[in-house]
């Protein structure tokens, strides 16, 4: 384990007693909360504490609000919150990714891990869906674990991460939920297939019971193959993805929500074949803009060698009728994101994070 600064500190102290370099090889395809019996709490002020001590020689982390989007339907519950995120594998970042405006100074792990984390406790959120989770076993399952949340992981069978010199495993999905707040019913690693062919994508979704309104809901992570050309294979993920949780929500009788970088901007198939799905989905960050119709003009902004990449491929999709969106955190500017653009010494990823806070459609008439 790689000290987090230049003085020994709690959280430093925490990662020490993480699972060794010889368990992260054994990389399991899913692991669940361990035996919380051997595990010692982390207070999440303490870890942010801790995390801007490691960041203190960075620029601060950019301030973002939340956009109120309720529609005058009261709840007497808290809203659920829940934070989408690509943070940008570790190996790929150092080693494939070729962002030609990021010093790799900006890169390395023993800070960026920081900021990833700031983010995360910034926004609190109740359920964290992950993509290119490469440092699960040695960071993000122990130490969101001691912060009360059960763990789940999924890597990728052929993992771009396993070509890059000193990787740390195989990069996947993530999903973690706050064990005070939901009781897991069900959980399904699936291993999306395209043209009948298992692919190198996946996802997992898991049946959550919320303990304060006792209703169910279903949350999916994914995330779907990228690069252009790539189009039809997405579309049909997508439909096997689609296929999968219309079983798991017997229907759509279940509420739904799904987190993914889909790598496909709103005028591709398989974005049509969400919106159009008999789930009755719809995406909630388009209800950021002023007619609701339209997505963030991007989640992702970074420079390659073949040039600046702007895109938007990243959502959170929620059935409609069963679900409201009370608020959605606004995007970063391009000001804020700067000429140099993602990631960089203020920001760990390439991918924006969305966070919304959901609640329960109050009509007992209205089961959609």
């Amino acid at each position: 384990v790689c000290s987090m600064g230049n003085s020994s500190s709690r959280l430093y102290s925490a990662l020490a007693k993480t699972l060794s370099s010889s368990a992260v090889s054994q990389h399991q395809d899913c692991l669940e909360q361990p035996d919380p019996a051997q595990l010692d709490p982390i207070d999440p002020k303490d870890l942010l504490e801790e995390c801007q001590i490691v960041l203190q020689k960075r620029p601060p982390r950019f301030q973002r609000d939340f956009v109120d989007l309720k529609k005058n339907t009261a709840s007497n519950h808290r809203p659920i919150r829940v934070m989408q995120w690509n943070i940008l594998a570790q190996a790929l970042g150092e080693g494939k990714d070729n962002f030609v405006q990021c010093p790799m100074e900006a890169l390395k792990w023993e800070e960026r891990k920081c900021l990833i984390l700031e983010e995360i406790l910034a926004y609190k959120p109740d359920i964290l869906c992950l993509q290119e989770v490469d440092h699960y076993f040695d960071t993000f399952e122990p130490l969101l674990s001691r912060l009360g949340y059960q763990c789940t992981f999924f890597p990728k069978p052929w993992s771009p991460c396993l070509d890059v010199e000193r990787n740390n495993g195989p990069d996947g999905c993530a999903l973690f939920f706050l064990k005070e707040r939901f009781e897991l019913i069900n959980s399904v690693n699936i291993r999306l297939t395209a043209m009948k062919l298992k692919t190198n994508q996946v996802a997992i979704a898991q049946t959550l019971k919320c303990n304060e309104t006792g209703r169910l809901f279903c949350i999916a992570v994914t995330h779907l193959k990228a690069r252009t050309g790539w189009e039809r294979f997405r579309s049909a993920q997508g439909c096997d993805l689609l296929q999968n949780l219309n079983s798991i929500t017997q229907g759509a009788k279940i509420p739904l929500i799904i987190c993914g970088d889909f790598n496909a901007e709103p005028t591709e198939e398989v974005y049509r074949e969400f919106s159009n799905s008999s789930l009755n989905l719809n995406s909630a960050y388009k209800l950021l803009s002023p007619d609701g119709q339209s997505e963030p003009p991007y989640t992702t902004w970074k420079i390659r060698p073949s040039g600046e990449c702007r895109h938007t491929l990243d959502y959170i999709w929620y059935s409609q009728h069963a679900l409201n969106v009370n608020s959605a955190l606004g995007l970063l500017t391009e000001e804020q994101i700067g000429p140099n653009r993602l990631p960089s010494f203020n920001y760990p990823s390439d991918h924006l994070s969305l966070v919304c806070d959901f609640s329960f459609n109050q009509d007992p008439d209205r089961l959609l």
